[in-house]
């Protein structure tokens, strides 16, 4: 806590007619007695994705285990619960959805045009807000417009347009032009609250929160080509020690940081993409929200982490928490609040964290037991939700094979292949303008399977034999990430394939019971599967970093010095996941156009899409012989896709009820396909 905030009582006076009839007998209009007490929630929503309603619009049917809509529903329960409340959005809100792309890029809102995804949040009333990483995949100029914050930088806006009704903080992004932040780093907020006289009176008084916003350092590499020289990025750490002293200034009764970032507790440098371990560290913070990590906090996900309570939700003793993602839960902080030499402070005794889903688990056979939606968000959006579709729907071929990533973990790689095609030809095309002494090196293609059943069982790309649209393009591409390519050579490939191969657990030949076969730590948006001529073996027996067995190039063994151009995407070449050799550096591509774009133009071109377009499964596993089962979960149902893709090994083993699985993947030799 802060020293300051040992202001005199008179500092908390509200004007006498706001008091008139709520003072006890004997204690002067606004002021806090000590031992007085107030209970306080802080709501937090995080990651919406402009996930608005409960819609899924890449298989054109409602899905009521998302979308904000709902979440709606729990935050009116909550103030309904709570009579002391403050609400606030931790980032990532203006992205990640059909919607969202529809009014980015396909129909551009207009500066007198509030986002969808703002109107339907400024319906519910927030008190603030940050920016997460994704707010900054569509540029600044689009940033800077729909926020309603003129931006003293290159491509900014300098009027201001029709933005959300609520402050948005963010203090460690920088205008490369003059140093300044390109949001306000902070601001304080104050409501009217009721409390309690130690006889059990009831008073009002006014209470000031200072928030104060970080997002994920790593932006610069992940946006290079939007944000390069236009912006600069501190450390969270560095950036709360800059500004806090100035939110002390101005004498809050509390602050709250808004960070879309979880917790990491790795050593700490200023590019940390989950700094909120550290920054709880920093004196002066009396509550942490959380995001990006798409997790839930408090939960078992962080059991046992370094001076966290993942039960009652504290991180190194600072009231925490990370409410999900898309719409799915509402993140709750119960501050207990006490009045001791003339200030607020924190009752830990009797705080504590919780998130709230939407939907609660249902019985075998059910569906999910999800709240309703609530009824004012829908007619706010329900315009461009339905040109959303209309536009989805736009024809650009057909394809007579299943595309489907219900098993792109176990080598189906349908859903991969039209991806890895199509940026391998647009490289193929375009590096020779640029850089025509590259124009004889070979070229890959690096995709991954974005939706894999992290969000539920119908988080999975399916598309079926039939039309083609813009919808299964996007379902494809699940991400508006750019098209890029990297210079690298034969070790770079191999080292790239061994990162890839962590998704995977290591295997016992010899162990009798279960082994899972998924590393649910690495995530399945990491795992990139190459093609182009190249063929690979992942042997599951070895340790990291000596899976890659086998690696030949057109039936040749790849050597070490070989040189490649691998396609891939701006999050991936510019450092995302972590991969050697993959920090922006190696670029020699980086294209204005969008992935998904490119495939879509791909798509157009060819118009029909058989086996023969799509290049075969390029890896497989090493054969091998378990004495107890290998497993891992998909969806329910599904075990006709994977013998229809060559996957002959795969058997479905228990379903659960809840639209899951689990299957059994036999390994042993003749048996891999």
């Amino acid at each position: 806590m802060f020293a300051h905030r040992t202001a005199p009582i008179a500092s908390l006076v509200l004007a006498a007619g706001l008091l008139a009839g709520c003072s006890p007998p004997g204690l002067r209009p606004g002021a806090v007695p000590e031992g007085a007490r107030a209970n306080v929630a802080v709501l937090e929503t995080t990651d919406i994705h402009s996930n608005l309603l409960g819609y899924d619009y890449y298989k054109e049917k409602a899905d009521p285990t998302l979308g904000y809509e709902r979440t709606v529903t729990l935050i009116r329960q909550a103030r309904r619960e709570f009579p002391n409340t403050f609400l606030f959005d931790d980032g990532d809100t203006i992205q990640g959805s059909v919607l969202a792309d529809y009014q980015a890029l396909a129909r551009p809102v207009a500066c007198d045009q509030e986002l969808a995804v703002y109107r339907a949040m400024d319906a519910v009333g927030y008190d603030g807000g940050t920016a997460g990483n994704h707010e900054f995949n569509y540029g600044l100029g689009f940033l800077s417009q729909v926020t309603g914050t003129p931006m003293n930088v290159d491509g900014g806006r300098h009027q201001h347009c029709a933005g959300p009704h609520f402050p948005l903080v963010l203090s460690n992004v920088y205008s490369a032009r003059d140093g300044q932040p390109i949001f306000k780093p902070w601001t304080v907020v104050t409501k009217t609250i009721e409390a309690y006289t130690p006889d059990g009176s009831r008073i009002e008084v006014p209470l000031k929160v200072g928030i104060i916003g970080f997002t994920p350092p790593p932006i610069l590499e992940w946006d290079t080509q939007k944000l390069q020289g236009k912006v600069t990025v501190s450390g969270v750490v560095e950036a709360a020690r800059k500004y806090l002293p100035q939110l002390e200034a101005a004498h809050p009764d509390l602050v709250v940081a808004i960070l879309h970032g979880g917790l990491d507790t790795h050593p700490y440098t200023n590019r940390m993409e989950n700094g909120g371990w550290y920054l709880a560290g920093v004196p002066g913070i009396d509550a942490l929200l959380l995001g990006h990590s798409h997790t839930e906090f408090p939960g078992p996900h962080y059991a046992g982490m370094k001076d966290v309570d993942a039960s009652r939700g504290f991180v190194r003793g600072v009231p925490a928490v990370m409410g999900g993602f898309f719409g799915k839960d509402l993140g709750v902080i119960r501050l207990a609040l006490v009045r001791r030499d003339g200030r607020w402070v924190v009752d830990k005794r009797d705080t504590h964290s919780e998130v709230r889903p939407i939907c609660r688990p249902a019985g075998k056979g059910q569906a999910p037991d999800c709240v309703a939606p609530d009824p004012a968000i829908e007619p706010l959006v329900a315009r461009v939700h339905e040109a959303t579709i209309a536009y989805v729907n736009t024809p650009i071929g057909d394809t007579s094979v299943r595309l489907s990533s219900y098993f792109a973990d176990e080598g189906n790689m349908t859903a991969l292949a039209p991806v890895n095609a199509a940026q391998a030809d647009y490289v193929r095309s375009e590096l020779p303008k640029t850089h025509p002494e590259l124009a004889g090196v070979p070229v890959l293609s690096a995709a991954a399977a974005f939706r894999t059943g992290f969000g539920g069982p119908d988080d999975y790309t399916d598309v079926p034999p039939g039309p083609l649209t813009l919808r299964n393009a996007a379902d494809l591409y699940f991400y508006p990430n750019t098209l890029a390519a990297v210079r690298t050579d034969g070790a770079g490939v191999k080292a790239w394939l061994e990162q890839s191969a962590r998704r995977f657990n290591r295997i016992d030949p010899a162990r009798a019971g279960e082994q899972e076969l998924i590393n649910t730590h690495y995530v399945g948006y990491n795992f990139d599967q190459l093609q182009g001529g190249i063929a690979y073996t992942i042997d599951l027996t070895k340790p990291v970093g000596e899976r890659i067995t086998s690696l030949t190039y057109h039936g040749k063994p790849v050597t070490p010095e070989q040189p490649f151009i691998v396609a891939t995407n701006n999050y991936r070449a510019n450092g995302g996941g972590h991969f050697p050799g993959l920090d922006g550096r190696s670029v020699v591509l980086a294209s204005p156009d969008g992935a998904r774009e490119i495939l879509a133009r791909w798509i157009e071109r060819r118009k029909h899409l058989g086996p023969a377009d799509l290049e075969p499964t390029s890896w497989h596993f090493a054969p091998v012989r378990t004495r107890g089962p290998v497993v891992f979960r998909s969806a329910a149902g599904k075990q006709a896709v994977a013998a229809a893709a060559g996957l002959a090994g795969i058997r479905q083993r228990v379903d659960h009820g809840d639209g899951t699985a689990t299957y059994t993947i036999d390994l042993s030799p003749g048996d891999r396909r």
